[in-house]
């Protein structure tokens, strides 16, 4: 079994590493693949040592799967050379998620929709991985009419140079910014590009992602995404108004006994779900879990989760233990 990470030496491309040493994957050879500046640079895989290559040379070398994290426009250049090679493609960036023909993959919702023929396969943003498996369960059993998401996202989410810029203005240095305001003690209600609209990339993303894999177009969706100044993952408060009633003890068990999601909900215990305590886990994070009652049939949320982990690196992690269960490669 040979795997590359396409982007090894990123954030997301180092926690793909990472995940692969704690789960019970066979991996024969692990290809770690960089740009030509990182190309020659060591990476440490299961106590071995194994150099960073060139995109030419991995797919001489004919991986299994490859896993991306590099960048649409990366993805864009070379995921399907993968492809015509053999490779089964897992892509964490945007690139290929909104194309008809790609399923966009949640392992715990809809992995069942993939075939042989899935050479190229979407990671969805991380935001909406966290919102979708809260979501899925609620969903399939009352049917989701219209959703409110903010979001309150880590600087983890902009990779190296968002941590950076937290790090620096915490020690005072004067550097390269990832936003264009200072994050430390502060908020940003920005992420990506704004549109005609008003609406940034992140946001449409999450609308669009979110009907994507509910495989629902009817659902009406609006999201705020909001910068935090913290390290550990993104925390999103979700109101959620449904076509059928629901019984609130239902509610908790539904998401209790979804793959994946562990529910923290005892207020009076000042016991939630915090970023701080998700960072490092594999797990959705679900609590403050009540009806709304400014609303029939309304329902407020608190989702947590470590972008970097389910968020990105996991999620793409369990769909190639997905597609080696199946005996997909």
């Amino acid at each position: 079994m040979k795997i590359a990470i396409v982007g090894a030496t990123g954030l997301v491309g180092q926690t793909m590493i990472k995940s692969l040493e704690e789960r019970n994957i066979i991996v024969d050879e692990l290809i770690p693949v960089a740009s030509e500046k990182s190309a020659g640079k060591k990476i440490m895989f299961r106590n071995q040592e194994t150099e960073v290559i060139s995109v030419d040379e991995a797919i001489r070398r004919k991986p299994q799967i490859a896993l991306f994290s590099a960048g649409a426009a990366t993805s864009l250049a070379c995921a399907e050379k993968f492809a015509q090679a053999g490779s089964f493609v897992i892509d964490n960036s945007s690139a290929w998620r909104m194309y008809p023909n790609v399923p966009l993959i949640v392992p715990e919702i809809n992995a069942d929709i993939l075939t042989k023929t899935d050479k190229i396969i979407a990671n969805p943003n991380c935001s909406t991985i966290q919102l979708v498996l809260a979501l899925a369960p609620l969903h399939w059993k009352y049917r989701i009419k219209r959703l409110v998401v903010s979001t309150y996202q880590s600087v983890t989410g902009s990779g190296m140079k968002g941590m950076r810029q937290l790090k620096n203005e915490r020690e005072g240095i004067s550097a390269e910014m990832a936003y264009p305001h200072p994050i430390d003690l502060n908020v940003i209600p920005h992420g990506g590009l704004f549109d005609e609209n008003g609406d940034t990339s992140e946001e449409i993303k999450l609308v669009n992602e979110t009907r994507k894999i509910l495989s629902d177009q009817s659902l009406q969706i609006t999201a705020t995404v909001v910068r935090v100044p913290v390290y550990g993952g993104h925390s999103e408060s979700v109101n959620i108004e449904f076509k059928n009633d629901f019984n609130l003890a239902e509610v908790k068990k539904l998401l209790s006994e979804m793959p994946g999601i562990i529910v923290q909900d005892e207020p009076s215990q000042n016991f939630y779900p915090m970023p701080k305590y998700a960072e490092g886990k594999d797990e959705v994070f679900v609590g403050r879990i009540r009806r709304d009652f400014s609303l029939p049939k309304a329902l407020n949320l608190w989702v947590v989760s470590d972008n970097l982990r389910k968020g990105a690196a996991t999620n793409a992690v369990q769909i190639a233990e997905y597609l080696i269960k199946e005996n997909f490669v």
